[in-house]
Formats: structure tokens, sequence, C-alpha cells
């Protein structure tokens, strides 16, 4: 129903006209290519619909009473971290929101880093993984009653604001394809054991294998830690395998970019000789070369997406409302570059 006219539209009624959350209204606004065409063709339908104008000035005051938000990060990767703050700065900037950004150790002294921002009056925390996989800081802040939100966790937990992908099925969906492609030797680096997508995506591994047929050989399954140095060892263990892998499938872009360097320094052709494939699709994905075979994760995406709910469950928390914690799950895609093919040939042109 069109508003009246002396009423100003607001971000969340173009949202709600068009049938779509705030965040993907401020993405077509924003001409951001990742929107499909059709959504982005929904929203600008509502937006002339409800004669709505962006106004900074508005926004600003929109929230009324500031809101300082602490970001906790511990990620080994820093492609990944790069990818993360770059939404997060991005969201920040869009509302009347101060972000704070620390880093910590994870399983040293999170807690720690995470009390000194309490202390300093912060309204609520984005845990990004791994931190948002630590019981103790979870623990801790659920005791001190800080609004918190998990981001890229593998086993949220149904009591806490959380952003995530489907792990399993983003596994199993490249596994899949390189079982399309003829391999049925593919070799898996598992990511850091205490990161609950590690075992996520290995579950897609093993479920992808039994669904093709093929017997889980655990030859095949090396341990990686999410960082370069941890893949050159680990494609070092496939690779002496007697009957070696025709594949490997890291658990993330940095340690599959160590795989192709590990290939490369053995005189293996890569995908003629050995297919590699990653999972994230961060910049580094295509800094390599040759360019990775990933799935893209939408990082960025998912620390908007986050402290959308952090913000949303700290004004709600202002107002007297208790929420239940809201899930929400993006959608992941494969990409596919130059690091794959069917065993023994040249990559066909894509």
């Amino acid at each position: 129903m069109p508003r009246r006219q002396n009423s100003a539209a607001t971000i969340s009624d173009v949202a709600r006209e068009a049938g779509v959350s705030p965040m993907t209204v401020s993405r077509v606004i924003n001409n951001e290519s990742n929107v499909r065409e059709t959504t982005r063709e929904r929203v600008m339908h509502a937006v002339a619909l409800l004669h709505y104008s962006p106004n900074p000035a508005a926004r600003s005051l929109a929230g009324a009473q500031p809101i300082r938000l602490g970001l906790l990060y511990s990620n080994p990767s820093a492609a990944y971290l790069s990818e993360f703050l770059v939404g997060s700065l991005d969201s920040a900037s869009q509302a009347n929101i101060q972000l704070i950004v620390e880093k910590c150790e994870f399983g040293d002294h999170e807690i720690e880093v995470a009390q000194h921002l309490i202390a300093g009056g912060i309204d609520g925390l984005i845990l990004p993984s791994p931190l948002c996989d630590s019981i103790d800081l979870l623990r801790m802040l659920a005791t001190e009653s800080i609004p918190s939100v998990a981001v890229g966790s593998g086993s949220p937990s149904p009591d806490l604001l959380a952003v995530s992908i489907d792990e399993v099925t983003a596994a199993q969906t490249m596994m899949r394809h390189i079982i399309a492609l003829g391999h049925r030797r593919i070799g898996f680096v598992v990511g850091n054991p205490k990161q609950s997508v590690s075992a996520r995506r290995l579950e897609g591994y093993r479920v992808a294998l039994a669904e093709a047929g093929i017997a889980f050989d655990d030859q095949l399954v090396a341990q990686g830690l999410f960082t370069y140095r941890s893949g050159l060892d680990a494609a070092d263990t496939l690779l002496d395998v007697s009957d070696a892998p025709t594949a490997i499938f890291a658990s993330n872009d940095d340690m599959a970019a160590a795989v192709v360097a590990a290939a490369h320094r053995r005189g293996l052709d890569v995908p003629r000789d050995l297919t590699v494939c990653g999972f994230d699709d961060t910049t580094l994905a295509t800094a390599t070369w040759p360019e990775l075979t990933t799935i893209h994760q939408p990082i960025a995406d998912m620390a908007r997406a986050g402290i959308e709910l952090l913000v949303k469950e700290v004004r709600s928390r202002r107002s007297g409302h208790a929420d239940a914690a809201e899930h929400i799950r993006l959608d992941f895609r494969l990409v596919r570059r130059e690091t794959d093919a069917a065993p023994g040939r040249s990559p066909t042109p894509r």
C-alpha cells in the first residue's frame, strides 16, 4: 500500500514492498553485482513506487543513539580477513555504528580482549571464524548478557545470532564436480580441528564419495590448519602416497594455493597431472597461478548480514524486547577457473 505523501519511505519499507531484506535493498542501491536481475527489478520497482530516496543525514539519525560494536579476529588467512573487514566496514559506514576492531589469539587470550572491549562500553560483539567456535568466550558473553553474532560457524548455537552457509552441501558440491570430471582418487586437506567448519567440509567430502560409490581411504585425508604452510605439508603427505591422488580438494584457498605450489615443485602440471580445488574464493584464488577453482563463500556479505543482525538485536534490547536468536544462511556457488580437468588432460576452454 502506498505511503502518505508526507511520510518519507525508509529502506525497510522498500524491503517489505519488494519482499527482500533491507541488506538486499542496500546492495541494489549501491549497484553491487551479486544480486539477481529479477530481484534488482523488484527492488527498483518498489523504490519508484514508494518514492524512496537514500538520505545519509536521515540514515545517521535513524538509529538515534550510536551503537558501538566490537569485532574480534583471529583468522590465519589474511585474504579471508580482508574480505570480512571490507564487509564489516562497509556495513558500519551505512549506519550510525562505531566499529572497534581487535586482534586476539584463538584459544589464548580472546576472553581477556573481549572483557577489555566490554569494559570500554561496546554494545555487541562480532565473532568471525574461528572465534565463533570458542566455547569459553561464548559462555562468558552469555553470562555478561552481551549480544554477539557468530559469522561462519559450522555449528552455530541455536541461542546465538548467526550467519553461515551450508558447509556440508558446499563441500559435497565441489566433490560432485571433481567426481564428474572422472577422478576417483581424490585427496582432501582438512582444516583446523578446533574449527567447526573443518568437520562439516570433511563430512561433505565423505558424503559425496559414498554417493558416488567410492570407498573412503584415510590415506587420502591430510590434516591442515587453514594456513599456507600447513597446506604445503599436507600436499607432500598426499602426493607421497603410493597410489597418489589425481585431484586434491583443500578446505580453503590458502591451503589449495600451497597444494598448487607443492605440485609445481615436483614437476607436476596443474591441472593435467593434478586437479586442485579450494574453498572461500578469496582474492588469493585469482592471485595464484593457475587461478583456483573454488567454492565462493560470500564472506563480505556474511559480515554485513552479521552486523545487521547484531544492530537489530541491540536496538531490540534497548527498547525492552527480547527476540529469538535469528540464523541467516547465505548462498554459496562453485566457481570454475583453471585448476581442474579430467585425469591426465589439459583443461577445456572456459
